[in-house]
């Protein structure tokens, strides 16, 4: 039975340890205590905030004026499938990295280089959440989704979740809640081709090779945590939301711009990150960006700072506000536009806030 309660505080629900209360709050253990939760609050007028884990959330000070459904649904199906696959349906609230150290440890290969990502099964699709060279995309078949405008529960397969880099049929929009999630994972001890350049150097391999899935999975690990990106409730560099900024990616006209400010700043023969895109477009870093902005990591204003350990990621070290961590996204947005003229977006979903 869902458990209902008023006035809860939603930064103990996020990865950040902000946000302010939320005036009604839903604890729903089942896939119907879900929908019903849902459908009561659309049914009554009720603005609907649906949380997982809270790793991917910048809530407002002042709270959630209406219902949070906080997802809290468990199982896992295993199906066997042709070809050597194996499909996985997963409930929207299993915790991710588990799931990943799970299918690590039965030989299935699809997700190892998705491992420490924190949050719930159900956020993966939303965000099409990705890391090291891989994508969920890559080995989601179908999201089961309860469809707010039409009533009915809903199956998509993966050309309608229409996946583009970390975005989704199902971000910026509220119409679905992501009840359970499939994924196609191979059944094999090796990896992946690893597709990550940093990630092959950690493993010594060449990219495209493929090494024992534990073995990739523990690197992973191992880079994550060397970035503040593993949470440890010890390191207060984890007190964030992962990467706050995406990886802009660039038509022609911006990239030539983008060539020709960097080596005005930094110098003719200064190289940045590139990466192939669809549709003749460039993909850069946004942390390369941010360092050669001029900002440094550990770097402060007022009670939030840049990770010690990775300029893209901001945190919560001291017990701020909201507004702190945006007073600081804000000023690092700028410095970036006025160094290289790119207006980097944020990543992690805002709610009763903006950049």
């Amino acid at each position: 039975m869902a458990v209902f309660a008023e006035d809860v505080n939603l930064a103990g629900y996020t990865t950040l340890r902000l946000g302010g209360p939320a005036r009604r709050f839903v604890e729903a253990t089942t896939e119907a205590e879900l929908v019903t939760a849902v459908r009561r609050a659309d049914e009554e007028g009720e603005p609907v905030l649906v949380l997982g884990g809270g790793s991917n959330l910048v809530v407002s000070d002042a709270g959630f004026p209406g219902t949070v459904v906080h997802v809290g649904t468990r199982g896992t199906e295993i199906m066997p499938a042709e070809g050597g696959r194996v499909l996985v349906r997963v409930q929207a609230g299993e915790e991710w990295d588990p799931f990943v150290a799970r299918c690590v440890e039965d030989g299935l290969a699809g997700i190892e280089c998705l491992a420490g990502i924190p949050g719930r099964v159900g956020a993966t699709p939303i965000q099409n959440v990705g890391a090291y060279g891989q994508d969920v995309s890559e080995t989601i078949v179908a999201v089961q989704a309860y469809d707010r405008e039409t009533h009915k529960v809903v199956t998509l397969d993966r050309d309608a979740c229409r996946f583009t880099y970390r975005h989704s049929v199902f971000k910026g929009s509220d119409r679905h809640v992501v009840l359970d999630v499939t994924y196609a994972l191979r059944q094999s001890e090796e990896s992946q081709p690893i597709a990550y350049a940093e990630l092959a150097r950690k493993l010594g391999a060449e990219p495209g090779d493929r090494v024992a899935l534990k073995e990739a999975r523990d690197a992973v690990l191992e880079l994550r945590r060397g970035k503040g990106m593993v949470i440890d409730p010890d390191d207060p560099d984890t007190r964030s939301a992962g990467s706050f900024f995406t990886n802009p990616i660039l038509d022609a006209v911006q990239l030539a711009d983008l060539e020709r400010r960097v080596a005005e700043r930094l110098g003719p023969d200064v190289a940045f990150p590139r990466y192939p895109e669809s549709g003749g477009r460039t993909k850069t870093s946004a942390a390369w960006l941010i360092d050669r902005a001029g900002f440094a990591k550990g770097e402060a204003l007022g009670p939030m700072r840049i990770s010690t350990k990775h300029t893209l990621a901001l945190t919560n070290p001291d017990g701020g506000r909201t507004e702190d961590l945006l007073a600081l996204a804000r000023h690092v947005r700028a410095g970036v536009r006025e160094a290289f003229g790119i207006e980097l977006v944020n990543e992690p979903v805002f709610v009763g806030v903006t950049l």
